[in-house]
């Protein structure tokens, strides 16, 4: 396997392999860019298939973190990191600060925060053995509560507040009673936006590969339980893929009927033609790390040690602001969301002269 030809491969400044077999450790950080500052991504504990799988994965997904944060204007760059194996089986503290080592190793070019495997408590045992750790103090969230850490309050916020800009843009409507909602993935963040649209009125149709998720979401929110291969034909106004990616392909796309596709997921187009795809056929795309930054940007207040709550939910709600004008301008111009937001998201970190002052400035 070739990492520099590797079709995900985007002139990523650094890959680093890692492998600890006292712990078990095997793990892929990634460094997609650091123009606008060091690079910031989550650390994911997913049973990968194959090695290769593992590899596209971390490439992807640090790479939309570069994105993800120049759409959100925020001093960072973009990176990721993966540990191959199941965190309900393979996860232990002596895994955790082997990977706190490797991360140490990178110099502070990369920093990690909480991801899909991964929890604050994983994150304080890294913490034992690097500087590089975000996402673990104790806050006040984006509800108003005290937390210790964890972003995924403030990546449901963003989703919640882009998914009811898509719903305002696309349909025409403003407030979300009756809304009809398929959720792909009730995790941390998928059960929390499912709270939220719940509270607001929205009908919720859910799948997730762990059962005990979507009994959750029956028991407390009142919603539909459906099989994984049945969420995407649903006759709902929403998609929302909350769990990985690549979900966006060919034959999924041909069975969607919801209108609107807004959820937490990364990297949720299989292959960049799929946001033309959704195009052509009528269906508004809010592109995944344009909606699902409110986490980032949570992790970055932290990291820059800005407690303010109020500050912190306004950027957050800027997410409307931000998908809006990608809409408008993608309909002007007769293309893809994705393609749009690539654009702008590129010439803000392509052109990082200038800017890195007055991004802290914001943020700080």
């Amino acid at each position: 396997m070739n990492v520099f030809s590797h079709p995900d491969f985007d002139d990523h400044e650094r890959v680093i392999f890692g492998c600890d077999p006292q712990s078990g450790l095997k793990a892929i950080i990634a460094i997609h860019n650091t123009n606008l500052g060091p690079a910031l991504g989550g650390c994911r504990m997913w049973p990968y298939s194959s090695d290769e799988e593992a590899v596209r994965d971390v490439l992807r997904l640090s790479r939309g973190m570069t994105y993800k944060s120049a759409l959100a204007n925020l001093p960072l760059g973009g990176g990721k990191a993966v540990i191959i194996g199941n965190p309900r089986q393979h996860k232990t503290a002596d895994m955790m600060r082997a990977m706190g080592r490797l991360i140490e190793s990178a110099g502070g070019r990369y920093i990690t925060a909480e991801d899909s495997g991964t929890s604050v408590p994983d994150l304080k045992v890294m913490a034992e053995e690097t500087r590089y750790v975000a996402g673990i103090k104790d806050k006040i969230g984006v509800d108003g509560l005290q937390r210790s850490g964890d972003p995924s309050p403030s990546t449901a916020y963003g989703v919640f507040i882009g998914l009811k800009s898509a719903v305002q843009y696309r349909l025409g409507r403003s407030d979300l009673a009756g809304l009809k909602v398929a959720i792909q993935g009730v995790g941390n963040v998928g059960f929390r936006l499912a709270k939220q649209l719940k509270d607001a009125g929205a009908e919720l149709w859910v799948t997730d590969i762990y059962d005990d998720m979507v009994q959750r979401c029956v028991h407390e929110l009142g919603a539909t339980a459906v099989a994984a291969d049945e969420i995407y034909s649903l006759p709902v106004d929403v998609f929302a893929p909350c769990a990985l990616g690549s979900v966006l392909n060919d034959h999924s796309i041909a069975q969607l009927k919801a209108t609107v596709v807004a959820g937490a997921a990364n990297n949720q187009l299989e292959l960049p033609i799929h946001g033309e795809q959704l195009r052509q056929r009528g269906i508004l795309y809010a592109p995944d790390y344009a909606i699902n930054s409110g986490g980032i940007i949570d992790v970055c207040y932290e990291h820059l040690g800005n407690q303010n709550a109020g500050a912190l939910n306004q950027h957050i709600e800027s997410i409307h602001d931000t998908l809006t004008e990608i809409f408008a301008r993608a309909d002007r111009e007769q293309r893809s969301t994705q393609v749009v937001a690539d654009q702008v998201a590129k010439e803000r970190f392509s052109n990082p002269e200038g800017r890195l002052s007055n991004l802290t400035h914001q943020v700080a």
